[in-house]
Protein backbone atom coordinates (compact mmCIF):
# COMPACT_ATOMS: atom_id res chain seq x y z
CA UNK A 1 0.00 0.00 0.00
CA UNK A 2 1.32 3.44 -0.96
CA UNK A 3 1.19 6.18 1.65
CA UNK A 4 -1.24 9.01 0.98
CA UNK A 5 -2.46 12.26 2.50
CA UNK A 6 -3.96 11.68 5.93
CA UNK A 7 -1.77 8.65 6.71
CA UNK A 8 0.65 8.58 9.63
CA UNK A 9 4.24 7.82 8.69
CA UNK A 10 5.35 4.33 9.63
CA UNK A 11 7.85 4.18 12.47
CA UNK A 12 11.14 3.28 10.79
CA UNK A 13 14.75 3.89 11.77
CA UNK A 14 16.70 6.28 9.57
CA UNK A 15 20.24 7.54 10.07
CA UNK A 16 21.45 11.11 10.57
CA UNK A 17 24.97 12.41 10.91
CA UNK A 18 25.52 13.44 14.51
CA UNK A 19 28.46 15.29 16.00
CA UNK A 20 30.26 12.00 16.65
CA UNK A 21 29.17 10.15 13.50
CA UNK A 22 26.10 8.22 12.35
CA UNK A 23 23.13 8.13 14.70
CA UNK A 24 19.83 6.27 14.33
CA UNK A 25 16.65 8.31 14.47
CA UNK A 26 13.12 6.97 14.54
CA UNK A 27 10.70 8.65 12.16
CA UNK A 28 8.21 9.02 15.03
CA UNK A 29 10.80 11.10 16.89
CA UNK A 30 12.18 13.14 13.98
CA UNK A 31 8.74 14.24 12.71
CA UNK A 32 7.04 14.62 16.12
CA UNK A 33 5.56 18.02 16.89
CA UNK A 34 6.75 19.83 13.79
CA UNK A 35 6.07 20.49 10.13
CA UNK A 36 8.66 19.07 7.77
CA UNK A 37 8.95 19.53 4.01
CA UNK A 38 10.32 16.11 3.03
CA UNK A 39 11.65 15.19 -0.37
CA UNK A 40 13.03 11.94 -1.63
CA UNK A 41 15.61 11.34 -4.32
CA UNK A 42 16.64 8.01 -5.86
CA UNK A 43 20.27 8.68 -4.97
CA UNK A 44 22.84 11.25 -3.98
CA UNK A 45 24.96 12.54 -6.86
CA UNK A 46 22.67 11.00 -9.51
CA UNK A 47 22.00 13.38 -12.43
CA UNK A 48 18.49 14.76 -11.82
CA UNK A 49 18.91 14.64 -8.05
CA UNK A 50 22.21 16.50 -8.15
CA UNK A 51 21.51 19.04 -10.89
CA UNK A 52 17.84 19.87 -10.30
CA UNK A 53 16.15 18.45 -7.22
CA UNK A 54 18.52 19.21 -4.33
CA UNK A 55 19.67 22.62 -5.66
CA UNK A 56 16.08 23.83 -5.84
CA UNK A 57 15.41 22.91 -2.22
CA UNK A 58 18.65 24.52 -1.09
CA UNK A 59 17.78 27.73 -2.94
CA UNK A 60 14.19 27.78 -1.62
CA UNK A 61 14.75 26.40 1.91
CA UNK A 62 14.37 29.77 3.64
CA UNK A 63 11.25 30.58 1.65
CA UNK A 64 9.75 27.17 2.46
CA UNK A 65 10.52 27.67 6.16
CA UNK A 66 8.92 31.12 6.05
CA UNK A 67 5.61 29.35 5.28
CA UNK A 68 5.52 27.73 8.72
CA UNK A 69 7.73 24.75 7.99
CA UNK A 70 10.18 23.84 10.75
CA UNK A 71 12.63 21.78 8.67
CA UNK A 72 13.41 20.73 5.12
CA UNK A 73 14.71 17.17 4.85
CA UNK A 74 15.91 14.88 2.09
CA UNK A 75 15.82 11.10 2.21
CA UNK A 76 17.54 8.65 -0.11
CA UNK A 77 18.58 5.03 -0.16
CA UNK A 78 22.20 5.88 0.49
CA UNK A 79 24.43 5.50 3.51
CA UNK A 80 24.61 8.57 5.73
CA UNK A 81 28.23 9.26 4.77
CA UNK A 82 27.35 9.70 1.07
CA UNK A 83 24.08 11.54 1.74
CA UNK A 84 25.60 13.92 4.29
CA UNK A 85 28.62 14.68 2.05
CA UNK A 86 26.34 15.32 -0.92
CA UNK A 87 24.13 17.78 0.98
CA UNK A 88 27.13 19.60 2.46
CA UNK A 89 29.14 19.74 -0.79
CA UNK A 90 26.05 21.11 -2.55
CA UNK A 91 25.78 23.99 -0.07
CA UNK A 92 22.82 22.71 1.92
CA UNK A 93 24.53 21.66 5.13
CA UNK A 94 22.77 24.28 7.25
CA UNK A 95 19.50 24.23 5.30
CA UNK A 96 18.63 20.59 4.57
CA UNK A 97 18.51 17.66 7.00
CA UNK A 98 19.85 14.40 5.52
CA UNK A 99 17.85 11.29 6.48
CA UNK A 100 19.62 8.19 5.18
CA UNK A 101 17.51 5.13 4.37
CA UNK A 102 20.43 2.83 3.63
CA UNK A 103 18.46 -0.41 3.38
CA UNK A 104 15.31 1.11 1.81
CA UNK A 105 13.25 0.26 4.90
CA UNK A 106 11.51 3.66 4.87
CA UNK A 107 10.90 3.61 1.11
CA UNK A 108 9.40 0.10 1.38
CA UNK A 109 7.28 1.00 4.43
CA UNK A 110 5.84 3.93 2.45
CA UNK A 111 5.17 1.73 -0.58
CA UNK A 112 7.47 4.00 -2.58
CA UNK A 113 10.38 1.70 -3.34
CA UNK A 114 11.87 1.80 -6.83
CA UNK A 115 13.46 -1.38 -8.15
CA UNK A 116 16.53 -0.40 -10.15
CA UNK A 117 18.34 -3.72 -9.75
CA UNK A 118 18.38 -4.40 -13.52
CA UNK A 119 20.67 -1.41 -14.24
CA UNK A 120 22.75 -2.24 -11.16
CA UNK A 121 21.45 0.42 -8.78
CA UNK A 122 19.55 -1.82 -6.36
CA UNK A 123 16.31 -0.90 -4.65
CA UNK A 124 15.91 2.86 -4.28
CA UNK A 125 13.12 5.23 -3.26
CA UNK A 126 10.83 6.98 -5.70
CA UNK A 127 11.20 10.72 -6.17
CA UNK A 128 8.57 12.69 -4.25
CA UNK A 129 7.93 15.66 -2.01
CA UNK A 130 5.55 15.82 0.92
CA UNK A 131 4.50 17.93 3.86
CA UNK A 132 4.57 16.02 7.12
CA UNK A 133 2.79 17.62 10.09
CA UNK A 134 3.48 15.92 13.43
CA UNK A 135 4.07 12.60 11.65
CA UNK A 136 0.99 12.81 9.41
CA UNK A 137 1.20 13.27 5.64
CA UNK A 138 -0.68 16.46 4.72
CA UNK A 139 0.07 16.10 0.99
CA UNK A 140 2.45 14.10 -1.17
CA UNK A 141 3.50 14.46 -4.81
CA UNK A 142 5.11 11.36 -6.32
CA UNK A 143 6.83 11.57 -9.69
CA UNK A 144 5.49 9.15 -12.30
CA UNK A 145 9.00 8.98 -13.74
CA UNK A 146 11.69 9.16 -11.06
CA UNK A 147 14.20 10.32 -13.66
CA UNK A 148 12.34 13.64 -13.76
CA UNK A 149 11.66 16.30 -11.14
CA UNK A 150 8.45 18.12 -11.99
CA UNK A 151 5.72 17.69 -9.34
CA UNK A 152 8.19 17.18 -6.48
CA UNK A 153 10.38 20.26 -6.90
CA UNK A 154 10.89 23.03 -4.37
CA UNK A 155 8.71 25.29 -6.52
CA UNK A 156 5.89 22.71 -6.51
CA UNK A 157 6.30 22.36 -2.75
CA UNK A 158 5.97 26.11 -2.26
CA UNK A 159 2.80 26.11 -4.34
CA UNK A 160 1.20 23.75 -1.77
CA UNK A 161 2.22 25.67 1.34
Amino acid sequence: MTIKAGDRLPDVKLTVMGKNGPEPVATKDYFAGRRVALFSVPGAYTPTCHKKHLPGFIAKADEIKSKGVDAVAVTAVNDIFALDAWVKESGGGDKIDALADGSAAFAKALGLELDLTAPGLGVRGKRYSALIDDGVVKWINVEENSSEATVSTAEATLAHL
